[in-house]
């Protein structure tokens, strides 16, 4: 890890009590949700991460608590550096304050992950759905979320996928 990026997490660490979860020398940093548009500031006004690469999150339910992990990855040009900042949530109405002041592009971002996860972003300038039709109900990429669908059969017709395949060669 070179000295920008030790210099981020040891900021991080002291002002917003962030823990190291990265590995493969990646930087990711856990930090308490409170503190995102602060960290998210922080790094781009002293650090140069003038880039939101992406914004999304992780389900992890039913196995661990907190349920939901809002993920940001930031870009410096500056350092050719990223670091990824991971926010989690415990409960199902989960939220978090918008990154949209900071960094313009996280308007999209948040609003497939408010469409697909349920996770409302405080302060979002335009809070509506951006993929799925506006009178669906639930949130599609939630672990719980009913999938809806039968069963596929593969071998109902083998004979005739067989018989097409022999045939179509000449």
């Amino acid at each position: 890890m070179d000295e920008t990026l030790q210099a981020v997490v040891k900021t991080l660490q002291e002002r917003f009590g962030a823990q190291p979860a990265g590995a493969r020398g990646e930087v990711s940093l856990l930090i308490a949700p409170e503190h995102n548009l602060a960290a998210a500031q922080t790094l781009r006004d002293e650090f140069q991460f003038e880039m939101l690469l992406d914004e999304t999150a992780v389900d992890y339910w039913p196995q661990t608590q907190p349920r939901f992990h809002v993920v940001a990855e930031l870009y410096s040009f500056a350092h050719n550096a990223v670091v990824e900042l991971r926010f989690p949530l415990d409960n199902d109405s989960a939220s978090l304050q918008t990154l949209t002041p900071i960094y313009p592009g996280a308007n999209w971002r948040e609003r497939e992950t408010w469409d697909m996860f349920g996770i409302r972003f405080e302060g979002h300038p335009d809070p509506r759905r951006i993929l799925m039709p506006y009178e669906w109900e639930g949130h599609p990429l939630r672990k719980d979320y009913p999938l809806g669908y039968e069963e596929v059969q593969y071998t109902f017709n083998k004979e005739q996928i067989d018989h097409h395949k022999r045939y179509a060669k000449r």
